[in-house]
């Protein structure tokens, strides 16, 4: 069945002005007009930035929305698509963002504007960890490209959490997946947006 909607999450400190939420934007309004297309900037609480998803694709068909999202947005694209049972396209997922991110407590810039600030607050380490899952139950609806030059995330943990998924393993790369246009037509085909 044809993807009627899809949902972009960005990671930590990001925004929906990152360039890969931006490609992505661009491929939609170019190729998918008719697709709803949904980017939301991210409150920094998991469990609000949880809340304004599912209130925001409360209405979606769940046979025919997909969903991506990048490091943390990974890591919170692989929740909705559990709870979905949608298809998912991951790139560099966070997979243990409790432990990862404990040590960024305190006030944050983002990246994309560096006048704004936040504050990560301790309880979102423990917000983080009521969104772990097990196992993914349906392992062939994600589609992850993930580069082992990433100097974020290990991509060996990024790799083990998706056992049977379709994996797209890059030499070298960074964590930004700073080539992602070359990659951009391998996940849009992967998620029926070719």
């Amino acid at each position: 069945m044809p993807t009627t909607h899809l949902l972009y999450l960005h990671g930590f400190r990001s925004s929906p002005q990152s360039a890969k939420a931006r490609q992505v934007a661009t491929w939609m309004q170019n190729r998918h007009p008719d697709v709803v297309w949904w980017c939301p900037q991210l409150p920094p609480s998991p469990r609000e930035a949880m809340q304004k998803v599912a209130d925001g694709i409360a209405g979606w068909p769940r046979d025919t929305m997909a969903v991506m999202g990048s490091s943390l947005g990974g890591f919170y694209a692989t929740h909705v698509a559990e709870n979905c049972a949608c298809k998912a396209a991951l790139l560099n997922p966070a997979v243990n963002p409790a432990r990862d991110l404990a040590g960024y407590i305190g006030e944050q810039t983002v990246w994309h504007n560096p006048n704004e600030r936040f504050f990560f607050e301790p309880r979102f380490v423990d917000e983080l960890r009521a969104l772990e899952h097990g196992p993914v139950a349906r392992p062939e609806n994600y589609f992850a490209i993930i580069a082992k030059g990433d100097e974020v995330l290990d991509w060996r943990e990024m790799t083990g959490r998706y056992p049977g998924a379709r994996i797209k393993l890059l030499e070298g790369g960074d964590h930004a997946i700073s080539d992602f246009d070359r990659h951009l037509p391998e996940a849009m085909d992967f998620l029926a947006l070719g």
